[in-house]
């Protein structure tokens, strides 16, 4: 079945550096949907501003605009493009139990993991102390998605759906929070997985990550 087009390339609302955004941008590059970016710099607080918050109350990106369609919050963007663009039905199965599952994962990204890994990532960057309880929060993960992973290419089911890419950033960015990935092989095949879909993109990551967060920093 052919995948359906946007009339017109899909408008996304990021920062580059965040990790809700990546998750939106890189659906979008892996359905091969056309995009266009627009920064939105959360340093310099421009996500509070009139123009942004007409689209997204909560001043939080990541948001879409869809042809007229707007859509914020990373997980609820996730299973948008899902519902609207993929025909195969592999992103987010439509069995109630698996799609249940998937689900499970989505919570898991919106709670555990921005209070962990998410948390130590930006604290780190940007120059703030870590508190114990939030590397004690992202490790409980790791080890979660350890166990959960051993003998499993991905987290639900025989095919990458929507949970992996929800909880891939934060956690393949850890590191950058001071939390190191060697204790989790299977994890990190998990990661390796996911990078190997075409259409994969990353966040920025060594020198073109500290020039990024320069550039937001000003």
């Amino acid at each position: 079945m052919t995948a359906p087009a946007p009339a017109r390339p899909i408008r996304l609302h990021r920062f580059l550096l965040s990790g809700h955004a990546h998750r939106a941008e890189l659906f979008l590059s892996l359905l091969g949907l056309p995009y266009e970016t627009v920064e939105v710099n959360l340093v310099q607080r421009a996500q509070k501003r009139p123009e942004f918050l007409a689209l997204n109350p909560f001043g939080k990106v990541p948001v879409i605009e869809d042809d007229g369609t707007v859509v914020a919050d990373s997980h609820a963007i996730l299973v948008y493009l899902a519902l609207r663009y993929d025909p195969s039905e592999r992103w987010l199965p439509r069995d109630p139990l698996v799609a249940a599952r998937v689900h499970q994962w989505l919570a898991l990204s919106a709670g555990p993991q921005v209070n962990g890994a998410a948390s130590a990532r930006w604290a780190t960057l940007t120059g703030k102390p870590v508190p114990q309880s939030t590397i004690d929060t992202a490790l409980e993960l790791l080890g979660q998605m350890e166990r959960h992973l051993q003998g499993r290419h991905w987290l639900v089911g025989e095919h990458p759906t929507i949970a992996d890419l929800a909880l891939y950033t934060y956690n393949a960015h850890v590191p950058e929070g001071g939390v190191s990935l060697e204790p989790y092989p299977a994890l990190r095949a998990w990661l390796a997985r996911v990078e190997a879909l075409p259409g994969f993109l990353d966040l920025p990551r060594g020198d073109a990550l500290q020039a990024a967060l320069r550039a937001a920093l000003g």
